[in-house]
């Protein structure tokens, strides 16, 4: 097994239609406005950026996350990352049955942060509650925002 690898996969309900819902993931640049745990995420051009994350722990995660997919009616964006984070991250939205986003969304990285690197083993299962704890963050935030004023 190699400890510097993670699969990880949220599943969101949410209160709008997809369409309402990709509108927001679409923007990455306004993240850090409803989602906590994303500090900061400066546009490197149409189609990339930098993107700083922290969440629980006291460290700083950076990526530099590249468009790889974008696709309004299918309900998908996906991204490549590099830097800290070596890998990519999807959001799939479909409608749910009774009004509402079924939201998922899966990512597959390797850690390249040294620190982490060298603590795979032992904090292993405390880096998965650190994201977990980011994503229960971003479903917050993200809730929020798509609530009518």
């Amino acid at each position: 097994m190699d400890w510097n690898r993670y699969r990880f996969r949220s599943v969101w309900v949410l209160p709008a239609p997809p369409a309402e819902v990709y509108a927001v993931l679409e923007k990455a640049e306004e993240y850090p406005a409803w989602w906590p745990q994303v500090r900061s995420v400066t546009p490197l051009d149409d189609t990339s950026g930098v993107a700083v994350f922290r969440s629980f722990l006291p460290y700083r995660l950076t990526v530099v996350a590249r468009e790889r997919r974008r696709d309004p009616a299918g309900g998908v964006l996906e991204i490549g990352m590099t830097g800290d984070l070596e890998g990519w991250a999807r959001w799939t939205l479909r409608p749910r049955a009774f009004g509402g986003t079924r939201a998922v969304y899966e990512q597959q990285v390797e850690v390249r942060k040294p620190l982490m690197r060298r603590l795979a083993v032992p904090c292993r299962p405390v880096f998965r509650v650190n994201h977990a704890w980011m994503m229960r963050g971003g479903r917050r935030g993200l809730t929020a925002r798509l609530q009518p004023v």
